[in-house]
């Protein structure tokens, strides 16, 4: 696993030891970014369910300012930090030890809006999934032109439209799925 693009492109990134984490695959990293481009320049990112920290990384890597990274697994908490420290961006970072739901809570209740929101939950827990976008949507957590990208296993499907949300992409990539969303005006 590394960083394929950007001013940190080549650096090798760890993944957290043990079946909890899935990195995700460089060719389905390739075609995220490939999809999402151009990027907001100065993004704020939400790396939700992080494990390694490779989709935040990967952006922070294009020129995002900032990223938060959020997983409820010590030894994620600790990959991620490995990570960010030996990709020299760990001063555009915030870690974050709590749980999905719970952090998606705190940033409603201080304001915080993102321009990218990265969604990559346990496989087979459909309901953390559905409550984390219906929060995401019901809480207005993305800018206006924000996006919310979900890796998700194949064989579930997201509802088209979580309002005021509205899938407007999805890409199979074998087992696992990239869905978008974004507002819908």
């Amino acid at each position: 696993m590394r960083v394929i693009s950007g001013e940190r492109k080549g650096h090798k990134l760890k993944a957290p030891k043990g079946m909890e984490t899935r990195p995700t695959e460089d060719r389905i990293k390739e075609n995220l970014f490939n999809i999402l481009r151009p990027l907001k320049g100065d993004a704020l990112i939400l790396d939700l369910f992080s494990g390694s920290g490779a989709i935040g990384i990967e952006f922070l890597s294009r020129g995002s300012k900032l990223a938060y990274f959020i997983d409820i697994s010590q030894s994620s908490i600790d990959t991620i930090k490995d990570n960010l420290n030996n990709t020299c961006l760990i001063e555009k970072s915030i870690i974050i030890k709590r749980d999905a739901i719970g952090a998606l809570k705190y940033f409603k209740s201080n304001g915080i809006k993102f321009d990218y929101i990265y969604m990559d939950p346990p496989f087979k827990d459909y309901n953390l999934l559905l409550n984390s976008i219906k929060l995401v949507a019901d809480n207005q957590l993305l800018t206006k032109e924000g996006k919310l990208i979900i890796e998700h296993e194949s064989i579930f499907n997201p509802d088209m439209e979580i309002k005021p949300l509205q899938r407007y992409d999805s890409r199979k990539y074998g087992s696992k799925t990239l869905s978008f969303y974004k507002e819908v005006s």
